[in-house]
């Protein structure tokens, strides 16, 4: 499902310098950690949380600190960002609620179902729509009926002037290089799915959920939550 070889790439951009690489980005990471927690708030007191992608744990680390009696399974093809995550979580003290799987979700053992799921900035790269619509219903599979999922991709309807204008902005945010301007546009265009955020949106309810709800944008950054669907959890199978 994916467009390339996670482990491959991450070994590549080295995994134990990713966050510093990506720290300008902190407010905005840390504003949607911010409204996740509110979303997730009503939660039971000893949630089971799935961190689907979970890279270096930032999510993960955040909702830990926030709710201490939450337990979580970080599920990463990437064993270069599995080991990041794991080491942050043992640095911060969370490790002994966390369970670390390296792969995909397809091959998570089968477990408990799960009261929410996060997803952050990981579907975008699924390329073909209907390999994403079934990333979104193996997540589903394994939440209890209404289960949250809070979901966050780059979305625009990369077609619209909208979208130009948004992308300047967005280069400028990252701080790329005039150099790598161009390198990173046809990216867009070619390594990572940017969809109009109603797109997204269907996406997300064809893999098993209610109406998702757009909570959060910072700049290309869309985020939504869902709850998974009655039917959805009536007809599927046991994981």
């Amino acid at each position: 499902m994916q467009s390339q070889n996670p482990q491959a790439f991450f070994d590549q951009t080295r995994a134990a310098t990713y966050d510093r690489q990506w720290a300008k980005l902190a407010p905005l990471r840390d504003a949607l950690h911010l409204l996740i927690n509110a979303v997730f708030a009503d939660l039971p007191a000893e949630a089971r949380i799935l961190c689907v992608g979970a890279g270096t744990g930032s999510e993960l680390i955040a909702l830990a600190q926030s709710f201490p009696q939450w337990r979580f399974t970080a599920v990463e093809p990437s064993a270069p960002m599995l080991d990041v995550c794991r080491r942050r979580a043992e640095e911060c003290g969370v490790a002994a609620r966390c369970e670390f799987h390296e792969g995909y979700l397809d091959s998570l053992p089968p477990a408990d179902a799960f009261d929410a799921a996060t997803s952050l900035l990981v579907s975008q790269f699924i390329l073909a729509r209907e390999a994403r619509t079934a990333f979104f219903r193996a997540i589903s599979a394994r939440l209890k009926p209404g289960g949250y999922l809070a979901s966050s991709d780059l979305a625009s309807d990369r077609n619209s002037p909208a979208y130009h204008s948004l992308l300047e902005v967005w280069l400028r945010v990252m701080e790329v290089s005039p150099e790598k301007v161009e390198q990173l546009r046809a990216a867009y265009g070619r390594d990572v799915a940017v969809l109009p955020p109603a797109e997204v949106s269907e996406i997300i309810a064809s893999g098993g959920f209610e109406a998702p709800i757009l909570f959060c944008q910072t700049g290309l950054i869309h985020a939504w939550y869902a709850r998974r669907s009655p039917a959805d959890a009536a007809t599927a199978r046991p994981v």
